[in-house]
């Protein structure tokens, strides 16, 4: 049965347990430049699991042993978003002479950022638009919290556990000087490789593939396990 205070020196270790680990997992999973051996990472993680089981104040949320053998979750609660998580805009071609009058929306678009900046020619950052679920990602005192999916913009779903299994997504921000409450939104998507890989494993299985990458990435992080 698990003790349920830790002495000091089990905090202080587990503590840096946690601390190798999850910078294991932002090179590996992020940087894709992992540092440590995979024999290692195993043993930090049997170090820190042995400690969070013989001290129960020590088997907290935002531990990295948390995403080890998570269940995803059915039966989604709802989020009411603290500030609703429009989509996109869209931008046509039209007919017409010469660019400016071609890519009229655009000029528009241009014209309102300027008038709300105040200045001319504004710089953009122009990326490409990748199409699978958009996810909020609360933080708390720099503590992953709760994740949900936009649904209609207004209310989405509770999908935090399914979110825990993410290697990717830190449990806990790295760094400082980060705002009390932070909220991330972005994209979760399904690499072209990984879609036509699962298509390809299905298919030999007899299993009905996917239809395309956004529906790989919606359904992933949806699954109700049974």
């Amino acid at each position: 049965m698990p003790q349920a205070i830790a002495p000091v020196d089990a905090i202080a270790r587990a503590t840096e347990l946690r601390r190798r680990i999850e910078d294991a997992n932002y090179r590996y999973h992020v940087l894709d430049n992992p540092e440590i051996p995979d024999a290692e990472y195993d043993k930090l993680m049997r170090e820190l699991e042995a400690l969070e089981s013989q001290y129960a104040d020590l088997a907290t949320d935002d531990s990295p042993t948390r995403r080890v053998g998570a269940r995803a979750h059915g039966g989604f609660a709802e989020v009411t978003h603290a500030v609703p998580m429009l989509s996109l805009g869209n931008a046509f071609e039209t007919e017409g002479e010469g660019d400016r009058e071609k890519y009229r929306e655009v000029a528009d678009f241009e014209r309102r950022i300027e008038q709300t900046l105040g200045r001319r020619e504004p710089v953009f950052s122009v990326e490409p638009k990748l199409d699978g679920l958009a996810i909020s990602l609360r933080y708390e005192d720099g503590v992953f919290v709760q994740g949900a999916t936009r649904g209609d913009g207004a209310v989405g779903e509770d999908v935090t556990a399914n979110l825990r299994t993410v290697k990717a997504i830190p449990l806990r921000l790295r760094g400082e000087g980060w705002p009390r409450v932070l909220e991330v939104r972005g994209e979760v998507i399904m690499p072209r490789a990984a879609f036509e890989a699962f298509n390809e494993r299905a298919r030999a299985a007899g299993e009905k593939p996917l239809a395309n990458p956004r529906n790989g990435a919606a359904g992933s992080l949806r699954h109700c396990a049974g």
